[in-house]
Formats: structure tokens, sequence, C-alpha cells
């Protein structure tokens, strides 16, 4: 019995080895070729022989082609360091730098196994934008007014999601007071926007306690220390120019939102804090607030940041 047993064993095992190799495929790994022939197509809204540069939308559609490319990444030009981003071929930019300028288009283009090949791609584009004049007016007043940030009211400074869909401080708000002991740079600090003419504006930003910032890549400000705590550090002020430009954050329209950014030019000045980005978009502005959001130092952050006129 136990002999007919183990040969009955035998017979099932030697079937699915029988199986298995019946059922066994060879496969071979195809060639891992890099993408090629990239082509970039950029289309200028509204560009005709009187507006060779576009309609002054800033608006820029762009078209990337390749042969065996499996996916897209692209970096628009922005800054320095290079961004790239996913996208899916084609998308539309809108360039909010005001006044005609010229970008360098990078994208990398992704083919199996990871293989890629890159391209560059000039872009010349106008930007036109005037803000509204209240902006103008509760921002320098009679032709220069200082600001300083408001500690003494809830929400003063905050962290949410960088998101179209959110613009308030979700996941932490200061209360009053917040940095007071720990960070008294953070109040000291003063921001004195100036009118030059019609279209110049400048700011000068003066630090008595240093400037509240993080350190190293995670800040654009000139002699921060390459690392360290969220803190106060030695920066001797600034003064640089800036820009009103429309907002490139994309809010729908439901939600409040001047749709204007403060552009600082340079990477010596700051409002508040001292992030990496130097748009700083403008959610409320009256004659005695003024409430921005800017991109955080962190992928996916956004800083908060209420001021008020200084006494």
């Amino acid at each position: 019995m136990k002999t007919k047993f183990l040969l009955g064993i035998s017979l099932i095992f030697a079937s699915l080895l029988l199986f298995v190799s019946c059922s066994e495929e060879e496969y071979e790994m195809g060639e891992l070729a890099a993408p090629t022939n990239l082509v970039v197509e950029t289309e200028l809204v509204g560009q005709d022989e009187e507006h060779p540069y576009g309609d002054g939308s800033g608006e820029v559609k762009i078209t990337v082609t390749g042969d065996n490319a499996l996916a897209y990444k692209i970096d628009y030009g922005l800054s320095e360091n290079l961004n790239l981003v996913s996208f899916g071929g084609q998308t539309t930019r809108k360039y909010t730098r005001t006044g005609v300028n010229t970008y360098t288009l990078t994208i990398v283009a992704y083919g199996p196994g990871g293989t890629a090949t890159n391209i560059t791609h000039d872009i010349t584009v106008e930007s036109v934008f005037t803000p509204e004049p209240r902006i103008i007016t509760a921002l320098v007043g009679e032709g220069s007014k200082t600001w300083v940030v408001d500690k003494s009211t809830s929400g003063h400074f905050g962290v949410g999601p960088w998101s179209d869909a959110s613009t308030w401080p979700e996941w932490w708000s200061a209360g009053v007071n917040e940095k007071v002991g720990s960070a008294d740079c953070f109040y000291s600090a003063t921001f004195t926007f100036s009118q030059e003419s019609e279209t110049s504006f400048s700011l000068s930003v003066d630090t008595p306690e240093g400037a509240f910032t993080k350190t190293g890549g995670l800040t654009s400000l000139p002699g921060i220390p390459a690392s360290g705590d969220e803190g106060c550090y030695d920066y001797g002020g600034g003064a640089s120019d800036f820009s009103f430009i429309p907002s490139s954050t994309g809010i729908p329209a439901s939600t409040p939102s001047t749709r204007t950014s403060i552009e600082l030019a340079g990477n010596s000045t700051f409002i508040g804090y001292g992030a990496v980005q130097k748009e700083y978009e403008i959610l409320e502005i009256t004659p005695d607030v003024l409430y921005l959001r800017v991109q955080g130092t962190e992928t996916g952050n956004a800083w908060y940041i209420r001021l008020i006129p200084a006494e």
C-alpha cells in the first residue's frame, strides 16, 4: 500500500515537471534604444506679423514628439536650476515675467529601460500685465510704504499644500506672537515697497536681527549657512526691483485672490520668509493688510504670510 502511494506521488511530480517544461516560454529583451528624432514645436498664442512675440498673454503651446519615446520631462527655463517635471508631450505654459524675454526649454525623452535623450529649444515671448490701480495704491501708499509681519493676529504665518484648490494654511497656522523668543527677526524685519515711476517698482529689506529663513539649498538669500535649522541668520538687508505679474498658480475664479503676484528680481530680497521662489501671490490686499503666499522651500508646500503697515 505504501509502495503504491509513493509511486502515485512520483507520477504526479513527474507530470508537474513535464507540464512546467512544456509551458515555459523563452523571452528576449528588446534593444534598449534611446529615443531619436526629437522635435519641439512651439506656438505663441496670438503671434502674427504685428505681434512676433505673441499677444502679450505669455501663453505658449508646446508639443514634443520623438521616435521610441515612452515618457517626457520638461524644464520651462524659468530659473538657473534645472527643474524637470513630467508631461505628456503636449502642454500650454503661461510665462508671466513682464516684457519680452527668452527662455530655454530643456526636454528629456525616456525610452525602454530608462534610456534617455535630451534636447533644448529657445523661445522668446512677451507678457504684458497691468495690475489694478487699487493694488498699487494699497501697497506703496503715496509713493513708499513699509510693512511688517502681523504678529498680533492668528494665522499670520502658516503652511499648506501648494495647490490651486487650496488657498489657506490647512496644515499648520501660527498663533499670536508664535515666533517671539525663538525667531524675533521674523517680526523686526521691515519691507519697504516704493514706486519709482509709472511702471518701475522697488523693494528695500531691513533686517536688524537677521533674516528668517532655512539654510543651504532651501533658500536663495546670499550668505546663509549651508546647514542648520529654520531660524534667524545674519543678512545685511538688500534692495531690488520687483514687478507685478499675473499669478501663475491658476487659482479658479471662485477662489479669493487678486490673481496678481509680486515677482522679485534677483536673490537679494525676500518678503517675510526667505524662500527659494521669488513669486509672492497676493491673496488679499487693502491699505491695512497684505496677505501673501509663496511656494515653499520643500516641494509641494505653500507658505502664507500676513503683513500690516509698520507703525
